[in-house]
């Protein structure tokens, strides 16, 4: 009998939320495994010779990945589907995926964590959240040296935030340019490019049907940011696509 699939992940990230999603619309359950970000970095390197999530082990195989994970749970159980039919739509949609997973993914995070990570009491407690009270303790007591790695390791400054917030914009015209007739980006159904769109804009959106707490509220400065980013057409879309397609139970089991 194969064994239950067991995603790692953060709990707050939007990449982690675009394979959540994927797993809760396909009905598959799935044992989640929360890591601490920064901290995490030994357990997956050993795993997959890479350090980012989610990661998921399916029959034994560890897939690194959030396009690679769609892509295997689209082969595991075709239906409900999120490809398209073989042809143009199917080369659409995949398109726009991998469009979003470059030039909206890395650069919401980018311009979001810079403007967190200096609140070392709040962003500590965002990435933590989930967390029993000790382990919550000993994050923040290290979250100095976290932030520098994360600093580093994600290139985030004040030039490239603004590089970023430019490149998410311009992602945020695409996705309203890309909106179908039928309100999807792609044909008359929802798809792989708008489970995408909308998962990776959930630090804007705060959608209530996100599967975590948020804890709140943000710091000024990042709260600014969203209130901004917020008012572009395509996040009512994005936020319109969790209400009606993100309510499904969770597919999170018991380990």
């Amino acid at each position: 009998m194969p064994s239950t699939p067991v995603l790692w992940q953060f709990r707050m990230s939007h990449f982690n939320e675009k394979a959540r999603w994927a797993l809760d619309w396909k009905g598959i359950p799935h044992v989640r495994r929360s890591l601490l970000p920064a901290l995490h970095v030994p357990r997956i390197l050993w795993m997959t010779g890479q350090k980012s999530v989610p990661v998921l082990v399916l029959d034994g195989k560890a897939i690194a990945d959030s396009t690679r994970i769609i892509e295997a749970l689209e082969r595991l159980r075709p239906d409900p589907p999120l490809y398209p039919p073989e042809g143009p739509a199917r080369r659409r949609a995949l398109e726009l995926e991998e469009f979003l997973d470059e030039e909206l993914g890395p650069h919401a995070r980018r311009v979001f964590f810079h403007e967190i990570l200096p609140h070392t009491d709040y962003a500590a407690a965002l990435m933590s959240v989930g967390e029993g009270n000790l382990v919550r303790r000993l994050y923040r007591a290290a979250f100095p040296v976290v932030r520098q790695v994360m600093k580093v390791d994600m290139r985030i400054d004040a030039d490239s935030a603004a590089r970023s917030r430019a490149k998410v914009e311009t992602a945020l015209d695409r996705i309203a340019a890309e909106r179908q007739p039928s309100g999807y980006l792609v044909g008359d159904s929802f798809t792989v490019a708008d489970l995408t769109a909308a998962a990776l804009l959930f630090p804007i959106l705060l959608p209530g049907e996100f599967p975590y707490p948020f804890p709140g509220p943000l710091p000024d400065a990042a709260e600014r940011l969203r209130e901004r980013l917020r008012q572009h057409p395509a996040c009512d879309w994005a936020a319109a696509m969790y209400r009606r397609h993100r309510g499904r139970a969770s597919m999170e089991v018991a380990a």
